[in-house]
């Protein structure tokens, strides 16, 4: 099972049924996500028999079309309706992931989606870990989706 593959399925899945957005690849698998600059990224925690983060790193400007386009109104500026729509495709993403992962998820648990934003940060992982970095764009711009699992 080729899990880059599962997660872009996933992603253009959760974009044009959730979002009502077109999105694609934009490009092959990146080795980090770099400094992330005017950004968004919802992220949540996996634990259990993998254990890790997913994370969608998304520049502020997209953040808000993608917001606009999910809750169907017009969003202006990173507010607390872009940090909960970030924060729940995460935790979409996530769900998916840990179905992927594991048959059921069972034997794996999610964290409650957070939210990080700002003008440039970096996102690192902690430990030895497996990682994936895809990145897609929509007509609005593009966003990565990170995926960290630990060895």
């Amino acid at each position: 099972m080729d899990i880059n593959e599962k997660i872009i399925e996933t992603t253009i899945e959760i974009f044009t049924t959730m979002v009502m957005m077109d999105v694609t690849v934009d490009g092959p698998p990146l080795q980090t996500s770099g400094a992330l600059t005017d950004s968004i990224t919802g992220m949540i925690g996996l634990a259990g028999t993998h254990k890790g983060v997913l994370a969608i790193h998304i520049p502020n400007h997209v953040a808000i079309a993608i917001t606009s386009s999910f809750l169907g109104m017009d969003v202006a500026e990173i507010d607390d309706d872009v940090r909960d729509a970030v924060g729940e495709l995460a935790n979409m993403l996530g769900g998916n992931v840990k179905t992927i992962l594991s048959e059921n998820g069972r034997d794996i648990d999610l964290s409650l989606p957070s939210t990080i934003a700002g003008h440039e940060y970096g996102f690192k992982a902690a430990t030895d870990v497996d990682l994936v970095v895809l990145p897609f764009k929509t007509e609005a711009g593009s966003f990565l989706v990170e995926l960290q699992l630990e060895k």
